[in-house]
């Protein structure tokens, strides 16, 4: 009977190890699939270092102290720092980005999709001795300088009717800056910037491209990081601002996981990104 006993405790205890391996061989191989997959660096604080290339992939070369240098460098926050609205208050959704970038989200509101995207180009001109080139045209169809403003001059406004007048005394201080960029969130947008700028075709994008929608309301993405492979096949990390005013972010792929945070962008496609579907892609580029 004790043998009989001790034979059942026995396999008792098989069985019981039995389960316990089971599920550490599966957490191995789930740890093993993550690190082979995973395309996103969290201990990183730039763009280029966040987000990994996909194998067989390269990184696209560009010029030192390009703007596509420029944004494929940006500075990140921390990996788990979330998306804030103008207002401090956190966005309703955080699952959608793997990134922060270091751009400060006004507190009047006005900063919103195609503004973030705006102030990130004007910086760039700003910072690289280039500040006569920083303009936009308004909805209205009107030109906007930064080199007029500075001198002093400001828009009238009446319905569609825009004319500019010596009002101020000139200043080319970098706080006159962002009250310029302050006017021309408020007066410029997706819209504008459809009809202003450059086409593109998919063919042809590279680092600060965007993809939009021009709207009242419409959106805009710019592109922040390009890979290739052996075929010519592109792929690209994209990152927004939004509506409302809002911590500018990089975006997840939420229709592939296999490559997110990297997307394949073609002319008249549908894509999903975030929480905007384009559903006719049309690209453009800043001059």
């Amino acid at each position: 009977m004790k043998k009989v006993l001790l034979n059942i405790l026995i396999l008792s205890s098989l069985v019981v190890l039995a389960f316990q391996f089971k599920p550490v061989k599966q957490v191995v191989n789930a740890v093993n699939t993550s690190e082979r997959t995973s395309l996103v660096d969290k201990d990183s604080l730039t763009i280029q270092s966040r987000v990994n290339v996909p194998e067989g992939y390269k990184r696209v070369v560009y010029a030192k102290g390009s703007y596509e240098e420029y944004l494929r460098n940006y500075k990140l926050k921390p990996f788990s720092s979330k998306i804030i609205n103008y207002d401090s208050s956190e966005y309703f959704w955080q699952g959608g980005h793997i990134g922060i970038l270091e751009v400060p989200v006004p507190k009047n509101g006005l900063q919103q999709c195609a503004d973030a995207l705006i102030r990130i180009r004007s910086e760039y001109l700003w910072v690289n001795n280039r500040k006569d080139e920083i303009g936009f045209n308004f909805t209205s169809g009107h030109y906007c300088s930064w080199k007029k403003y500075k001198e002093g001059y400001r828009p009238k406004i009446s319905g569609n009717k825009v004319s500019f007048h010596k009002t101020a005394r000139a200043s080319p201080s970098e706080e006159n800056f962002y009250k310029y960029l302050n006017l021309i969130y408020m007066y410029s947008g997706t819209l504008s910037l459809y009809n202003e700028l450059k086409s593109m075709d998919s063919k042809d994008l590279k680092i600060g491209d965007m993809l939009i929608k021009g709207g009242s309301p419409g959106h805009i993405v710019m592109i922040g990081d390009e890979v290739v492979n052996e075929n010519g096949d592109r792929l690209y990390v994209l990152f927004q601002g939004n509506t409302p005013a809002q911590s500018v972010h990089l975006v997840k792929n939420i229709e592939d996981s296999l490559i997110s945070p990297w997307y394949e962008l073609k002319n008249n496609a549908i894509i999903p990104v975030s929480n905007y579907t384009f559903s006719d892609a049309e690209f453009v580029r800043f001059k």
